[in-house]
C-alpha cells in the first residue's frame, strides 16, 4: 500500500508539502497508472477489521439522508411546480454522485483521512482544512436548529396553550419554547453515544417514523380531502430557487458521510450502500411530495404536518412520528462538531464525561437558537442554498479534482461533467441564497 503510506505521510508533514499535490509523485502514478479506478483498486485493500456492518451503514445513512427534509417536499413542489420533480430527481443523482465523490477522497487519504476537514487538507492544505470545517460545521450546527424547531412547532400544535412556571418564580416557558427544551432534553442521552454501530438502532426507529408519516399524509387524504391539487400550477420559474433549495436540503448530508464512511468494517461497500440509502429515501421523498401537494394544494404549509386538522387520530400520528425523526437523528448529525471540538481540545481523545460535557453544551446552543430563529422553512431554504450546496456539491468536486486530476487521474467526460455539476450548483446557491434571505428579511 504505497500510495495510502504516502497520502499518510503527507497529511502529517509540514505546512510546506500540504501545499503540494498529493497523488503527484512520478512512482506512485507509475504504480496506478494515472488512472482513478487502479487508484482504488489498490486503496480498497486496506480496511479495518473492526467497525459497523454494511447494513447497520445502510440504516445510518438513510437517517442522514432521510430527515425532516421530507416534511418540506410538498411545499417545495407547490412553489416550483410538478415540473420541479424533474430537477428533485437531477439534484438526487448529483448528490449520490459526489457522495461517491466523497469516498474516493477519503480513500486516497487512507487512515489519515476521517472526516470531511481532513479531504480539505489533503487537497488545498491547511486553509483547505479550515474552509471547509467552518461550511461544514454551520451546515450541520443549522440543521440541528432544525430539528429543534421542527419538535417545538410540531408539540405546540400537538398540545396548543401548554405552559410551565419554572422554580423561583417570574418566569414560564410556553408553547414552542417549552416544547423545544423538552426536546432537547429528550434528545440528550443519545448524544452521549460515540459508536455509531449502536446509533444504527436509533437509526431505524427513525426510518419507521418516517414511512409512517408517510402513511399519516395517504390516511389524510382518503379521509379528509381527497387527491387533487387544487389550484396546482405546472411549472413556476419565480418559485424555483425555494424548491432546488429545499430539494439539497434531502439529499444533503455529506458533511456526516467521512464519519460514517470511517466507522464502516469493510469501507469497499460504501458505494453500494449509499446507492441503496439514496434510491430508498428518494422514492419516500418523492411519495410525500406527491400525496402532500395532490392533499392541500397551494395551501401546503412549509411544515406539511401543520396543514393537518387537529384532533384526529392520523394528524397525532403523523406529528408523533414526525417527532420522532429529529430525536433520532441529532445526535448522529451533530456528532462531527463534537468529535472536531474534542480534537481541539485533546488529538488524543477525551474521556466519556468529557464527550459528554461537549455534546451537551453543543445541544444547549442549538436550543438557544431554535428558540430565536423559528423561520423553518425560510430556514432551511437558507441551509440548502448557502451551505449544503457547498458542502455536498462545490467541495466535493473540487476536492477530487485537486486530489486526482494530475498526472491525467481523472477522465476528460468526468471532467466535463464535474464543471457541468460546479456550474448547476453556483446558480443554485446564488439564487436561492439571495431569495431566502430576502424571504426572511421580509418577515421582521
Amino acid at each position: 500500500m504505497p500510495l495510502a503510506r504516502g497520502c499518510t505521510t503527507a497529511m502529517a508533514a509540514a505546512e510546506s508539502t500540504l501545499d503540494e499535490p498529493l497523488l503527484v509523485p512520478v512512482k506512485d502514478e507509475e504504480k496506478c497508472g494515472g488512472d482513478v479506478s487502479n487508484m482504488e483498486a489498490q486503496l480498497l485493500l486496506h480496511h479495518d477489521d473492526a467497525g459497523a456492518s454494511s447494513s447497520r451503514t445502510c440504516l445510518n445513512l438513510s437517517n442522514v439522508i432521510s430527515g425532516v427534509g421530507v416534511l418540506s417536499v410538498p411545499y417545495a413542489v407547490a412553489q416550483g411546480g410538478w415540473l420541479s420533480l424533474a430537477l428533485f430527481a437531477l439534484v438526487g443523482a448529483v448528490c449520490y454522485y459526489t457522495g461517491e465523490l466523497v469516498a474516493r477522497c477519503m480513500r486516497a487519504g487512507g487512515d489519515a483521512a476521517r472526516s470531511y476537514p481532513d479531504i480539505g487538507q489533503l487537497a488545498f492544505g491547511r486553509r483547505g482544512r479550515k474552509a471547509i470545517g467552518a461550511v461544514m460545521y454551520a451546515e450541520v450546527y443549522l440543521v440541528a436548529i432544525s430539528f429543534l424547531i421542527v419538535e417545538g412547532d410540531n408539540l405546540d400544535k400537538l398540545l396548543p396553550g401548554t405552559a410551565v412556571g419554572l422554580p423561583g418564580g417570574g418566569c414560564v416557558l410556553r408553547g414552542k419554547q417549552l416544547f423545544t427544551v423538552v426536546a432537547a432534553v429528550s434528545i440528550l442521552p443519545t448524544t452521549w453515544l460515540r459508536d455509531l454501530s449502536v446509533l444504527a438502532y436509533v437509526s431505524a426507529v427513525g426510518l419507521v417514523a418516517s414511512a409512517a408519516l408517510t402513511a399519516s399524509l395517504v390516511w389524510a387524504g382518503v379521509a379528509e380531502h381527497g387527491f387533487h391539487a387544487r389550484d396546482g400550477n405546472v411549472f413556476s420559474l419565480a418559485g424555483l430557487p425555494t424548491s432546488l433549495s429545499l430539494y439539497f436540503v434531502c439529499f444533503s448530508g455529506h458533511g456526516v458521510f467521512p464519519t460514517v464512511y470511517t466507522s464502516m468494517r469493510n469501507k469497499k461497500h460504501f458505494s453500494k450502500v449509499l446507492l441503496a440509502s439514496s434510491v430508498l429515501c428518494s422514492l419516500n421523498y418523492a411519495l410525500t411530495a406527491v400525496l402532500g401537494y395532490m392533499i392541500y394544494g397551494e395551501d401546503v404549509k412549509s411544515l406539511v404536518t401543520l396543514n393537518l386538522p387537529s384532533g384526529k387520530v392520523y394528524t397525532r400520528i403523523a406529528i408523533l412520528t414526525t417527532l420522532i425523526t429529529p430525536l433520532a437523528k441529532y445526535a448522529l448529525v451533530i456528532q462531527p462538531i463534537t468529535t472536531g471540538i474534542e480534537e481541539k481540545l485533546a488529538p488524543a481523545g477525551l474521556g466519556g464525561l468529557a464527550w459528554a460535557a461537549i455534546s451537551t453544551t453543543v445541544l444547549a446552543s442549538t436550543v438557544v437558537a431554535a428558540c430565536t430563529v423559528p423561520f423553518f422553512g425560510y430556514l432551511m431554504s437558507f441551509i440548502g442554498s448557502s451551505l449544503n450546496v457547498t458542502v455536498a456539491v462545490l467541495f466535493p468536486c473540487l476536492s477530487y479534482l485537486k486530489i486526482y486530476s494530475p498526472g491525467g487521474g481523472v477522465r476528460r467526460t468526468e471532467v466535463a461533467v464535474i464543471v457541468g455539476i460546479l456550474v448547476f450548483g453556483v446558480c443554485v446557491a446564488v439564487l436561492g441564497t439571495y431569495t431566502s434571505l430576502h424571504q426572511i428579511a421580509s418577515t421582521f
